[in-house]
């Protein structure tokens, strides 16, 4: 018990893997809201599948006006780290079958990819504009850069821990397993990337919330594509959007909580 309470003090204090930016406080107006918001989209039956050319049209249309905020907004976030690139490629993933959007890095670059499925399936541009600046706050808050990090922490923890447990076995003449190292070593890393996922999508959205606000489209309007239900694996068996964003109605209180922010500090920008 004492070695496994051990192990859960490390994960939690791998250093430098938490979120850069405060969440803010969800406060009852904000989650009432939230509520009623995602009992309405799960129950939204309705659904119209836009062609592809219309999903194109608004894709580039949106982006463009996202861009250019997105990257002043990076610049501005991370001006403290040298040679971070804030020049991200945004482009439509022709290939996939499944409904999704996903930051990543191809040959060092930033790039965001939506695919063409969850384009025909929106609503609206703030849709769009939402999950775009959602993507964008994974690239702000370093979140793959962290992950690798968590990953690598969690190996040599985990890794660590069950070495000393073979050698006390060994010199205590007791049998053990000579392959657990390695096995052990997968299972931290495991663990390890996972230690913050669902704090970093909060994050993300915190972010995403500001970038759609700041770009002129309704956040708020746009998050309600997160609440949709939906089934988290394709028919291929692949990982759907719903997959790696599940839909919570914390989520949404989170894009209501920081819009209201962002209102206030609006409001007293207006009275000076």
């Amino acid at each position: 018990m004492k070695k496994a309470l051990t192990i859960v003090g490390l994960f939690l204090g791998l250093s430098g893997c938490g979120t850069t930016y405060v969440l803010p406080d969800i406060d009852d107006v904000s989650s009432s809201r939230a509520k009623s918001m995602f009992a309405e989209a799960q129950n939204d039956k309705s659904r119209k599948r836009v062609s592809v050319a219309q999903a194109e049209r608004r894709f580039h249309r949106v982006s463009r006006r996202v861009e250019p905020v997105a990257e002043k907004f990076c610049e501005a976030e991370t001006a403290s780290l040298d040679g971070f690139d804030c020049d991200v490629q945004l482009a439509i993933d022709r290939d996939a079958k499944e409904r999704n959007a996903y930051f990543t890095y191809r040959n060092d670059k930033p790039k965001i990819f939506m695919t063409m499925p969850i384009l025909q399936d929106m609503k609206n541009d703030d849709e769009v504009a939402f999950v775009l600046g959602h993507e964008y706050g994974h690239l702000v808050g370093q979140h793959i850069q962290k992950k690798k990090q968590q990953a690598m922490a969690g190996a040599l923890i985990l890794g660590a821990l069950t070495a000393y447990s073979n050698a006390q076995a060994a010199s205590a003449g007791v049998s053990y397993d000579p392959d657990a190292v390695g096995r052990n070593m997968e299972l931290g890393a495991a663990v390890g990337s996972r230690a913050y996922s669902q704090t970093y999508e909060l994050e993300s959205d915190t972010l995403g919330t500001r970038i759609a606000k700041a770009s002129g489209y309704d956040p708020v309007k746009g998050a309600k594509y997160f609440a949709r239900p939906e089934d988290a694996r394709t028919d291929a068996g692949n990982l759907s959007f719903w997959g790696t964003h599940p839909p919570d109605e914390k989520r949404l209180a989170t894009v209501l909580a920081v819009s209201a922010q962002i209102e206030a500090q609006q409001g007293l920008q207006r009275k000076k």
